[in-house]
């Protein structure tokens, strides 16, 4: 038997992993760091260094390590794949963090299996494996590839 479609219980596939709308747009200004970052595979150590002394400075440094790994892969991939200018974001909750990278491509990635000697293809994957939620939201002039922690 089928669920009805309007069935909460059972969300339609497209609704299951539906973006977020605006995270925390009213959230205070303290509970959001953002940063523009150059089109330069340079920065990515600086990306991260900032998120580290960020999350440290709202008692967050247990996420660190984690949110190092998705900040270095969703820039690296902004570089890489999108075109400039880029934002980095982090937003937080009591319970969530919100970490969001927007460059102004409309490409999207696409969650793929590397094989063994591939030297690509695992990143998100791995960002998959280490957050509750990730997507893309699209604007008419960008895209932002977000991640949620839940924050312990």
């Amino acid at each position: 038997m089928r669920p009805h479609p309007h069935d909460p219980a059972h969300p339609p596939a497209h609704r299951r992993h539906r973006p977020p709308p605006r995270p925390h747009q009213d959230a205070p200004p303290h509970h959001v760091a953002t940063w523009a970052l150059p089109h330069d595979p340079a920065v990515v150590t600086e990306a991260r260094r900032r998120t580290t002394e960020q999350l440290t400075g709202w008692g967050l440094a247990e996420a660190a390590f984690i949110t190092e790994l998705i900040v270095s892969e969703l820039v690296t991939n902004a570089i890489r794949y999108g075109k400039p200018p880029i934002r980095l974001r982090l937003l937080r909750t009591d319970t969530t963090l919100t970490t969001e990278v927007t460059d102004h491509s409309s490409t999207s990635p696409h969650l793929r299996h590397a094989h063994t000697y591939d030297e690509n293809g695992r990143g998100l994957y791995l960002i998959a494996q280490l957050t509750q939620r990730w997507g893309t939201r699209h604007t008419p002039t960008s895209k932002t590839i977000w991640t949620e922690q839940t924050l312990m």
